[in-house]
């Protein structure tokens, strides 16, 4: 199995970087469809229905596959001898940090869900915060892999 690692390191670490711009773009795109369905569409109605249909579909059919993919090449990424020293610290920050991505994934997924059923009890403006939340992380989990601090 290790050698088998190491051969496909480069392909397994391809697949990973692709991975993540789609759950990116997913985690970026996803609150900014809530921001416009509360303040511009409200939850009933045809437009209702398109928006909640949108959030689905961008959620179920991109965000939690890529996520889920992310993380398969991760691990085998982390399981590649030789890439990964646990004696430093860079691989605990971006663990955590990518753990707190999922929480985030996980959040925006119940929101998702308040619309499907016609429910909603975060504000457009507090949508527009969230929307910072992966930015921040994403930053925080760049720097740890290419600066290794």
């Amino acid at each position: 199995m290790t050698d088998l690692l190491i051969t496909a390191y480069p392909w397994i670490k391809g697949f990973h970087i692709i991975s993540v711009i789609s759950w990116m773009a997913a985690l970026f795109y996803l609150p900014r469809l809530m921001v416009h369905h509360t303040e511009q569409v409200g939850l009933s109605g045809d437009t209702h229905k398109l928006f909640a249909m949108m959030e689905f579909k961008l959620a179920k059919v991109i965000m939690s596959p890529a996520m889920m993919a992310t993380w398969v090449f991760g691990l085998l990424l982390v399981a590649t001898p030789g890439i990964v020293y646990w004696g430093d610290i860079w691989p605990w920050t971006k663990g955590a940090s990518v753990i707190a991505m999922t929480v985030f994934h996980l959040w925006l997924m119940r929101r998702m869900k308040g619309f499907q059923r016609g429910e909603n009890t975060v504000t457009g403006s507090q949508y527009r915060m969230m929307n910072e939340v992966p930015t921040l992380l994403m930053i925080f989990i760049v720097f740890s892999v290419t600066v290794k601090f």
